[in-house]
Parts: structure tokens; C-alpha cells; sequence
């Protein structure tokens, strides 16, 4: 397995599955996308995913690892691709 260094191109399913291998279980699914969630202490922390073919765009990723929603930033998602590849 590779090293990665910079964040591939990635699509919402391929984030989904890497995410639910990490602490985030997929709690609801519609038509236009999917909420995932964790548990942090007494609450729960929820995101919420598009869902399409194309990859996703810079500003969407950015906005999905921020701090509103995931939380774990461009490094976060890094550490989840060293420790499990690209689903």
C-alpha cells in the first residue's frame, strides 16, 4: 500500500466506506445524499454527504472535513487513507 501524501480524488462512496472504517456509522440515506454520525461524550457529532458519480470537488471535500461537520481536516483524512487505502 502507498503512502499518500496528498489527497487523491475521491468519490462520496469512497469517503463514505473510509469513513465508516474509521468511528462514523451511516445513520440516514435520501435520494440527494447520506448523514453519517459519532459519538462524542453525550452527543453526536453528524455530516452530511452528496451522493453522485463524479468525484468530489475541492470545495465540498473541504467543506465535509471541516469543522461544522467531520472535524478532521485534510490530515485526518490522510491518516484514514495510510491506516486503510482507498476503498
Amino acid at each position: 500500500m502507498s503512502k499518500y501524501t496528498t489527497v487523491p480524488a475521491i468519490t462520496p462512496n469512497q469517503l463514505i466506506k473510509l469513513l465508516c472504517l474509521g468511528e462514523w456509522v451511516e445513520h440516514r440515506r435520501s435520494k440527494d445524499g447520506v448523514c453519517i454520525k459519532r459519538k462524542i461524550g453525550k452527543h453526536w457529532q453528524v455530516a452530511f454527504i452528496p451522493i453522485h458519480d463524479a468525484v468530489l470537488d475541492s470545495g465540498t471535500l473541504h467543506a465535509i472535513l471541516g469543522t461544522k461537520q467531520t472535524g478532521i481536516g485534510r490530515k485526518g483524512l490522510l491518516d484514514l487513507l495510510n491506516k486503510y487505502g482507498l476503498p
